[in-house]
């Protein structure tokens, strides 16, 4: 797989998505820092309720989601209001979900981390988790939408480094 650059526009607030594990979080915070953004990570706007589903390796539905990604974009939608530069990590893993959110914050640009379930699944191996069992692996890939030509974006393989990932991003975003 190759990267691809999608339809894409220069400072926007940004959410790096993928599935668990593929590091959206760490990308996300590294790209923040660089641009001199607020990081905010979407796990910490979970409700108590779907970190306990989560928790006990029930995948979360499209209602459990709902509330959680409303919650994020009117996160992202208060930063734009301020004009205050954010990334989120956010898994948005349906267009759905990301259509949800560009309805909040249609300015929204998407970094999607991508790259084969065996690699990912074995990134789990060393990484302990809160909430997210690695057994949820396979209902994240099962429903995962990549970002289509037509959305903001940028897909990026995981076979980069963290650091080719942001160095990939500022030239999209630039």
């Amino acid at each position: 797989m190759t990267d691809e650059i999608l339809n894409g526009v220069t400072r926007s607030p940004i959410v790096v998505m993928g599935v668990q594990g593929c590091g959206k979080s760490t990308v996300g915070r590294a790209l923040a820092e660089v641009l001199g953004a607020r990081f905010e990570d979407g796990d910490d706007l979970h409700s108590a309720g779907a970190r306990a589903k989560m928790a006990s390796a029930r995948p979360l539905t499209d209602a459990d989601r709902l509330p959680w990604l409303t919650r994020i974009a009117e996160r992202i939608a208060e930063s734009v209001e301020r004009n205050e530069p954010i990334v989120v990590a956010c898994s948005a893993l349906k267009r759905s979900y990301r259509d949800l959110m560009r309805s909040v914050v249609p300015s929204l640009v998407f970094v999607e981390l991508f790259g084969d379930q065996a690699l990912i699944a074995e990134r789990l191996t060393h990484r302990d988790h809160e909430y997210m069992p690695p057994t949820l692996l396979d209902s994240q890939f099962a429903i995962l939408e990549p970002l289509a030509a037509d959305e903001a974006g940028l897909r990026v393989d995981l076979t980069h480094t963290p650091d080719e990932i942001v160095g990939l991003a500022l030239d999209f975003l630039t």
